[in-house]
């Protein structure tokens, strides 16, 4: 049987743990030494030049590209892409909008696969009152969240426009008009733009820095609604883990927001009044990703023949 390495990030990002629960759950056809390996997965592309070349030279390779940020994919970043082209056999990307930016710069063979979601580590916590006094919130209020990093920069104070922070902004903005007994639920690092804004506006928040898997589906319970504000994405994870954990949950036309939200959860950043979860609509599209289930397509991908 055909054995599979992926390579290494230790970036403690989305990426690391996707790399770690394939080696939980697919361990027969996996290998830790790449030399020994029959398939490099280049998972992070962005380290792929960590791999000895030799190796790539001659085992089949598969790369993920997670999605590609338009505004920023210049010269340097396409020469990049080019000399990794040279050693890759066949693209795997997480969502149909990224296969199609893909496929303006290869005409090799693309696998549009989203990844999978784990159970044991998403998963719903029906007692609302009783976690809200845990984390001493107000069961009255209605929490938004947002958990991903908007900043970047080394002064830490520029938006991280991809994102869409200020988007988010404005959509907080307009939902409070209706509702002023909102609060915001941030958590990760390089939160300081919306932390700034939220404060300008006078906007209550709680902000959670560093928070392990366990903290972090926690605070997805809590929530009322989770906005998706960006304008590029290769997922965003947080889809598929709200649409897990039943959270109510709207996005911008990114990534896999398409492929797993009803039509009327994907909002126009031109027209901010939209956007309407349906949770059971997003539930039942994302049982098929959970684990083992989830990881089949990959498996075929990965050691089957093309």
């Amino acid at each position: 049987m055909k054995r599979v390495f992926l390579n290494k990030l230790n970036e403690n990002w989305v990426v690391d743990r996707f790399r770690s629960e394939w080696y939980q759950y697919q361990s027969e056809i996996s290998e830790n030494n790449v030399r020994d390996s029959d398939v490099i997965w280049i998972i992070a592309p962005w380290t792929w030049n960590k791999i000895p070349k030799r190796h790539l030279k001659n085992k089949k390779v598969i790369c993920t590209i997670h999605h590609i940020d338009e505004e920023k994919f210049h010269k340097k970043e396409k020469e990049n892409f080019y000399n990794r082209d040279k050693f890759v056999d066949e693209y795997h990307v997480i969502s149909n909008k990224t296969k199609k930016q893909v496929q303006q710069y290869t005409d090799k063979k693309i696998h549009s696969i989203p990844f999978w979601v784990n159970q044991n580590v998403w998963f719903e916590i029906k007692n609302k009152e009783k976690l809200r006094n845990k984390y001493k919130l107000d069961v009255k209020k209605f929490y938004i969240g947002s958990f991903q990093r908007d900043t970047e920069g080394s002064d830490l104070t520029s938006p991280k426009l991809s994102k869409g922070p200020d988007i988010f902004i404005e959509k907080v903005k307009l939902l409070m008009e209706n509702n002023p007994n909102i609060e915001v639920l941030l958590a990760g690092t390089r939160r300081q733009y919306i932390i700034g804004r939220l404060k300008e506006m006078n906007i209550p928040f709680k902000y959670f820095e560093m928070v392990d898997f366990s903290s972090l589906n926690e605070l997805y319970n809590l929530l009322d609604l989770y906005i998706v504000s960006s304008r590029f994405e290769g997922g965003p994870q947080a889809i598929m883990e709200c649409s897990l954990l039943k959270i109510p949950i709207i996005s911008t036309d990114v990534g896999i927001a398409k492929e797993i939200l009803s039509p009327k959860s994907i909002y126009s950043t031109t027209s901010l009044s939209e956007g309407t979860p349906d949770i059971d609509y997003a539930l039942k599209k994302v049982k098929k990703y959970l684990l083992p289930q989830g990881m089949e397509n990959y498996k075929m991908m990965l050691i089957n023949d093309s």
